[in-house]
């Protein structure tokens, strides 16, 4: 029994293949620098290594008509006014490190001034026997509501609080946007009535009456405003 164990011969033991194959270290380096190249085309828009470029589509629907009015009016000038809005808006008892926002926003909008003359009554135009002279007393020139432009206005910086940034990752926050649009508006309309808008628009709106009744064979136009 001894004789026999020891006569047996000694086979190394056998150890178990894997089935993956290791890859080439030249491999991993190249697939490494790809991707490197890919994130670096895709945050510093370089041209052909941004291969993440995304494809614009208008899925909108067809515009709704709403409402439909006359506009028994004449806009005698136009003002177009670029303002510079900071808006900061803060947690209380928190930092802005953690909670707040601030953003600042280029905003591009523009202002028309007009002359109602849809509710002009029949005695506020008074025109002599000869036909030769006319008087015209019309309402004073409002400001119309501020228009933006999309295309002309943008964000220039974000800065946002660390909840903040965890909230934008699971919702969007249009409010803020909205907050911001808002206040590029008022400021907007704040400038067009500190300037003479209103003013020159009166001053058009004359040129034109003057110009349209001296057509028409009068001689003497005369136009207030009340």
């Amino acid at each position: 029994m001894g004789e026999d164990t020891a006569n047996r011969r000694s086979f190394p033991e056998r150890r178990p293949e894997r089935s993956g194959r290791r890859w080439p270290l030249g491999a991993v380096v190249l697939l490494v620098l790809a991707v490197a190249l890919m994130v670096v085309g895709q945050f510093l828009r370089l041209p052909g290594l941004d291969v993440f470029g995304t494809d614009a589509k208008d899925r909108s629907g067809p515009a709704v008509l709403k409402s439909v009015q006359d506009m028994n009016r004449y806009e005698g000038a136009a003002g177009t006014y670029q303002v510079v809005v900071d808006l900061e808006q803060d947690a209380r008892f928190l930092p802005d490190a953690i909670r707040g926002t601030r953003t600042l926003y280029v905003a591009t909008g523009s202002v028309t001034a007009y002359v109602e003359l849809g509710g002009v009554r029949k005695d506020a135009v008074t025109v002599d026997a000869n036909r030769t002279t006319a008087t015209l007393r019309l309402p004073h020139a409002r400001l119309a509501s501020p228009a933006l432009d999309p295309e002309r206005s943008y964000a220039v910086s974000k800065q946002r609080g660390l909840l903040d940034r965890l909230g934008d990752l699971f919702s969007d926050n249009p409010a803020s946007e909205r907050a911001v649009n808002v206040l590029a508006a008022r400021h907007i309309g704040d400038a067009a009535r500190e300037s003479d808008l209103t003013s020159r628009a009166e001053r058009n709106t004359t040129a034109m009456l003057q110009g349209l009744l001296r057509a028409l064979g009068f001689k003497q136009v005369t136009v207030t405003y009340v």
